[in-house]
């Protein structure tokens, strides 16, 4: 590798030109969440989560979690509820209104993930899937 490379700056403007760009759509599509607060709903559709599960499956910290969640609550697309075998944890799961949000966010991102898939062979995309799932085992956060 080049020394000369900036790997980590590339990867920082292509997350930060992808979170703008699928914002922007959302915008555009009317849906007042944010690419970060999609995430959160995409994990509750699978089920109710406390706040830690939550912030270490999308490596974020407890409080931005907690910020995140506040306003999903706020907005009426995300509940607390105590959880059952342990009253001092909530579980944070999706409302209904909260699941039709995020399947008209789910229809954004299939049309995002085509977009990125534009003018890629399959094998071009197997390379750049496996690179960037070798990320979450290289840089694993603990």
């Amino acid at each position: 590798m080049k020394t000369d490379d900036h790997l980590i700056f590339m990867l920082a403007r292509a997350q930060h030109c992808l979170r703008a760009y699928v914002k922007k759509v959302f915008e555009n599509e009317k849906l007042n969440i944010t690419p970060a607060q999609s995430g959160i709903l995409f994990l509750l559709r699978q089920k109710s989560q406390t706040m830690t599960e939550i912030s270490r499956e999308l490596s974020i910290d407890n409080s931005a979690t907690t910020g995140l969640v506040d306003r999903l609550e706020k907005a009426g697309l995300a509940k607390r509820k105590p959880h059952p075998g342990d009253r001092r944890i909530f579980l944070i799961e999706i409302t209904d209104v909260g699941k039709e949000v995020i399947e008209k966010a789910h229809q954004v991102v299939l049309k995002v993930n085509s977009e990125i898939e534009e003018d890629f062979s399959q094998e071009e995309m197997e390379t750049f899937k496996r690179v960037i799932n070798s990320f979450f085992i290289k840089f694993k956060k603990e």
